[in-house]
């Protein structure tokens, strides 16, 4: 059977996952980004202790198909969100292609359970990945515009915008302010 993890940790996910499945005595093959497929049927005693050793590190175990496919196209946008490389087709063929399901279900299917469209998850994912990339300010609104697969610049602004609420030019002060501002000590 074939599971699909979620975490929200900050240690390594998979080390804790391969500790407590090892804890657990549960034979496993690691398949892909936070995918395990156990080898053998776990008993339900045993299926509740390693649920619930892995929860404390807020890593979820996914068991229907519906949530494991959405997992998956989340690991796969954050994927695409993270990669400076151009891309080469469509992230609807994308998709389609490394899930073996068609664009409409996945899309239908990934709205229906996170209320949200996957492009606009992406277009998310990669305005958190410029805010960071605005702030280590190592590269010109260019570069990441650029890096972040936008046509222009203009593009990237209008979206920024349009996610945060503010301007790409009012998150910088904001930015500067808060470098700027001397520690406060409270007793």
């Amino acid at each position: 059977m074939k599971y699909n993890i979620t975490y929200q940790a900050t240690v390594t996910p998979m080390t804790i996952l391969k500790e407590h499945l090892d804890k657990c005595a549960v034979d496993y093959k690691l398949t892909g980004m936070g995918e395990v497929e156990l080898e053998e049927g776990i008993p339900e005693d045993r299926y509740k202790e390693l649920e619930a050793s892995l929860n404390r590190y807020s890593i979820e175990i996914l068991n229907d198909e519906k949530s494991q496919l959405v997992q998956r196209v989340k690991n796969l946008l954050l994927e695409l969100a993270y990669d400076d490389k151009p891309q080469l087709m469509t992230l609807s063929c994308y998709l389609s292609s490394q899930l073996n399901f068609s664009y409409g279900y996945i899309s239908y299917i990934f709205t229906m359970k996170t209320l949200t469209s996957i492009e606009n998850y992406l277009i998310m994912l990669r305005i958190e990945r410029a805010k960071k990339l605005i702030i280590e300010d190592i590269l010109s609104l260019k570069e990441i515009s650029a890096a972040l697969n936008y046509s222009s610049i203009g593009h990237f602004s209008r979206q920024f915008k349009k996610t945060t609420g503010i301007t790409i030019s009012v998150f910088k002060k904001i930015i500067t302010n808060r470098r700027n501002r001397p520690l406060v000590k409270y007793q």
